[in-house]
């Protein structure tokens, strides 16, 4: 069985309230924090770090660039990997994306997961100026023409003349190359039939967001399949689940940070079931927050992170959703990560 390994995704942008994604608890966005709960991290002895790749999110549409912030945290950090969750292939030329990586990877001392992706927010993309094809199969191709243009430019070393349907180069060298060899491991998300064949094919990972275990089973299915259509050995791929987390040391401090997130959006009421667990007129969670987090004490979390893993995961790139503060952080290492050491 690989090794288990536990990634923390800073919280880089504001969503505070019922609606529950991704950083509730987090009022406004407050860089020099966000950027201090990933030294910590690494400090704690988190496998990986990882930054959402968007131009606009959140409250205020306010959150940090991607390369920059993973940049910075290469400098502040030591140990742990560094990643882009889903990096926006069309919000850079990949070629100048390929240097800015091979250049990471070097500063980094070799701790580059690239993780790219086709693109899945039109609305920055237009905001910015930037081409969005609106059919998603045309994205996926003109993304897998970039990873061809990326793969050759960190492989060889000759000049790269590249003359495709979307992108150009003549004569474009990538000196010096990452230090990880042949490149850095290459991730993949999505559950589309052809990214999952193109995971296959091209990737050493392979990330599913937030999904019941049913859904992951089903998933992880359709990509066994596709390494068979491939001729590629499943066991290869390491297989990852972005989640979100809730950790307290009891119930009741569960429903405390709970009902703390509600109150940050007075004007908006939870739904029923939300309502009545907080109210302590049930002591059931909301049925998304189940299936869908990792929720409860230390025994509890650890016990579904045991049943994803029997699934066949083994990596987890976990949003803390009462960032940003650190106490689900800290607990979760104490009592957690120890376990899968």
């Amino acid at each position: 069985m690989p090794a288990i390994q536990f990634g923390y995704c800073l919280p880089i942008f504001a969503a505070p309230g019922v609606r529950l994604f991704r950083t509730p608890a987090y009022a406004q966005l407050d860089p020099q924090a966000s950027l201090a709960l990933g030294v910590l991290a690494d400090s704690l002895g988190y496998d990986s770090l990882w930054v959402a790749d968007h131009l606009m999110l959140g409250q205020d549409d306010a959150i940090l660039e991607g390369w920059t912030t993973i940049s910075a945290l290469a400098g502040a950090t030591r140990s742990a990997k560094l990643g882009m969750i889903h990096q926006a292939n069309l919000l850079r030329h990949p070629a100048v994306a390929a240097k800015m990586a091979a250049t990471l990877d070097q500063l980094s001392g070799g701790r580059l997961i690239h993780f790219p992706d086709f693109g899945n927010n039109r609305r920055e993309h237009v905001a910015y100026g930037v081409s969005w094809p609106e059919d998603t199969d045309a994205r996926i191709a003109q993304f897998l023409e970039s990873l061809d243009l990326t793969i050759a430019l960190w492989s060889r070393n000759t000049p790269v003349d590249h003359d495709g349907p979307h992108y150009r180069t003549n004569g474009a060298v990538c000196h010096p190359q990452p230090v990880q060899q042949p490149h850095p491991p290459i991730w993949f998300g999505e559950a589309h039939p052809t990214m999952l064949d193109a995971t296959a094919r091209l990737a050493q990972g392979w990330n599913t967001t937030p999904v019941s275990l049913e859904e992951l089973v089903a998933r992880l299915s359709a990509l066994r399949t596709a390494c068979e259509r491939n001729a590629r050995p499943y066991g290869e791929i390491e297989k990852s689940l972005e989640i979100q987390i809730l950790i307290a040391p009891d119930r009741d401090a569960l429903r405390d940070r709970l009902r703390l997130i509600v109150a940050l959006t007075p004007d908006t009421a939870p739904d029923s079931d939300l309502a009545a667990y907080i109210s302590g007129e049930s002591d059931d969670l909301p049925q998304t927050i189940q299936e869908t987090w990792l929720a409860g004490t230390p025994d509890e979390v650890a016990a579904r992170i045991d049943a994803y893993v029997a699934a066949g995961i083994s990596h987890f790139m976990l949003w803390f959703v009462d960032a940003p503060g650190d106490a689900g952080l800290r607990l979760f290492a104490s009592e957690v990560m120890g376990r899968y050491r």
